[in-house]
């Protein structure tokens, strides 16, 4: 009996043993190195999460004597990417809720709450392929995330001439190397009319080749896609690039962004841009330009009503250095030309700002202090002198 009773204890602890080790060959795997991360025990497919907040106050003084106080959730957005069935198709999407992301919800209008929602497919580490709705390749701080940033915002030009976010196929050549010259192509081919654009009626698209070269070798940790030399990278670093985007009757003034055009206009956009990274020390400067041959728009049904594609120049000049105990100190220079088409709608811009940001966990966790005067030339030789001082927090994983 009592080896019955022995035979049967043993019996349910081998059960037990392998129903133990059945569930934990069955359980996902997590991983909290970008994110939260969740892989299946069969890695048929990965999941991760991401969050940024960014909060902030300004003080605002105008050249009218007119002051205030801003208060604001600037960011609030969810990130999500991973993998199904083969690690070579990835997918990445990401969604917005705060006020100036969003924008005001009117009825009818589309929704803007999705920012990005992609595929990619990457056969090796040479190339990728994307479809859906991302940034295009356009100018390098667009292209950066808005977490990379060294100072609150980017800057008046990337406001007005940058090309954002828009639907279609992407291609990417990658020739990165370490040590050793580098370089990318990259190439898209889009709607043309923006994130979340749903009233396409027409066969028009938008064109977009960049090339980007790294006579050095490539960054530490992709360090080409945020500002700041926060690695203080030992040996320099630098890289130049061009692009070129060519959207054939743009419904909005800005192209992808900007308010609806009377009459579909085509435009033409050239970004430069050189960033230079070394034992803290890290300069960056911009080149952005729009064109179109009119960018007046009448509208047809009323010849006094009118707008106008924004076209025109502009520079950036943007230098800082980061100190061993992470705080940064930063400055930047802009200046913007309108075309003289449209000088009499709309200012010339120069602005400067200098910037203080402490660094508690690289990017994902800082505090930043900036001061910026504005100043803007109107057509009939008047000007407004503007300025702001502002705090932000930026949090996230």
């Amino acid at each position: 009996m009592a080896l019955f009773a022995y035979c049967f204890v043993f019996v349910n602890h081998v059960a037990a043993q392998d129903d133990l080790r059945q569930k934990i060959e069955t359980m996902p795997y997590y991983s909290y190195r970008k994110g939260m991360g969740i892989t299946s025990a069969d890695s048929i497919y990965q999941f991760n999460i991401r969050f940024r907040i960014q909060n902030r106050a300004t003080f605002i003084k105008n050249n009218d004597g007119e002051s205030a106080i801003d208060g604001q959730i600037r960011r609030l957005r969810l990130r999500f990417d991973g993998y199904v069935g083969n690690p070579k198709f990835t997918y990445l999407f990401q969604l917005s809720f705060a006020p100036g992301d969003v924008g005001e919800v009117e009825e009818g209008k589309d929704f803007n709450v999705i920012r990005d929602a992609v595929v990619f497919y990457e056969p090796n580490n040479k190339w990728t392929f994307g479809f859906g709705q991302t940034k295009l390749p356009g100018n390098r701080q667009r292209f950066n995330s808005s977490g990379g940033l060294q100072l609150t915002d980017r800057s008046i030009n990337n406001a007005k001439f940058n090309i954002d976010r828009d639907f279609g196929f992407q291609v990417y050549r990658l020739n990165q190397f370490k040590n050793k010259f580098s370089y990318n192509v990259k190439a898209a081919v889009s709607m043309g009319e923006g994130r979340n654009f749903t009233e396409n009626n027409d066969a028009n698209l938008a064109y977009t080749a960049k090339l980007e070269l790294y006579p050095f070798g490539s960054f530490s940790k992709s360090g080409e896609y945020f500002e700041g030399d926060i690695l203080r990278e030992e040996k320099p670093k630098l890289m130049i690039s061009g692009a070129y985007h060519f959207n054939h009757k743009a419904k909005s003034s800005m192209g992808q962004t900007g308010s609806t055009l009377y009459v579909p206009k085509d435009m033409q956009s050239i970004f430069g841009d050189l960033i230079y990274k070394h034992r803290g020390f890290s300069f960056m400067s911009a080149y952005m330009q729009r064109k179109s041959n009119n960018p007046i728009a009448v509208n047809p049904n009323n010849a006094s009503e009118f707008n106008f594609v924004y076209v025109g120049s502009g520079m950036d000049y943007q230098s800082s250095y980061m100190f061993k105990n992470h705080y940064e100190i930063i400055g930047r220079y802009s200046w913007q030309k309108v075309d003289k088409k449209i000088f009499q709608y709309t200012p010339n811009t120069k602005q400067l700002t200098l910037g203080l940001t402490k660094y508690i966990w690289e990017h994902a966790f800082k505090l930043q202090a900036e001061a910026t005067y504005n100043i803007e030339n109107y057509y009939n030789n008047s000007k407004k002198n503007n300025w702001y001082f502002r705090l932000q927090t930026e949090i996230g994983i």
